[in-house]
């Protein structure tokens, strides 16, 4: 059923429709974050849009049966760190402040929902080895982007916590890269 549900070509249509206007979105909420980042530094900083761009790209391709397995790669790695990464990011602005408008649960129901809809088309995925390293190399290089040249996006109830907000950033790249790796590369292999 779920298999029926995802291929459906007017399910399909729709996903596409609100990934396009929720990566719109994220670039424009992180409008007042760009025009203070140096030019060297703006590909890197928009994290969300970014990663949902790459799986609006991929369900273009996927509408018209075509594999594109870089941005696969890129997808599922970064729409699982992303998407956990911004809920957990939420929580504890709630535990530290003790309340969060209703943008921070809009943003925790939308990015849990990243998270998902990333890890639901693994099965589609046509990605190898080379795929999954490059879309490593691009995540932990974000990485450090953000919290040693300080590009991390702002949450200025957390800025005090930034060095453990990195440290928990790593290792759930290094989570999400695995998770894409099992699902994806290791699944196929064993196929």
């Amino acid at each position: 059923m779920i298999r029926y549900i995802l291929l459906n070509k007017r399910f399909l249509i729709a996903l596409f429709l609100i990934n396009l206007v929720g990566t719109i979105y994220g670039f424009i909420w992180y409008e007042s974050q760009l025009a203070i980042t140096p030019p060297i530094f703006l590909i890197f900083v928009p994290d969300s849009p970014t990663a949902s761009l790459f799986f609006t790209i991929f369900l273009f391709f996927f509408l018209f049966k075509k594999n594109t397995p870089y941005i696969e790669a890129l997808a599922i790695i970064t729409l699982f760190k992303y998407g956990v990464w911004a809920v957990v990011m939420n929580l504890l602005t709630l535990i530290v402040d003790g309340s969060l408008g209703w943008q921070g649960y809009m943003l925790m129901a939308s990015h849990g929902a990243m998270a998902i809809q990333g890890l639901l088309y693994a099965p589609f995925y046509k990605i190898q080895r080379k795929h999954i390293f490059v879309a490593a190399v691009w995540t932990l290089h974000n990485d450090v982007i953000d919290y040693v040249f300080g590009m991390m996006p702002i949450y200025a109830s957390l800025i005090e916590y930034r060095n453990e907000i990195g440290y928990f950033t790593f290792w759930l790249s290094m989570i999400s890269i695995f998770i894409a790796y099992k699902l994806t590369v290791q699944k196929n292999a064993s196929l």
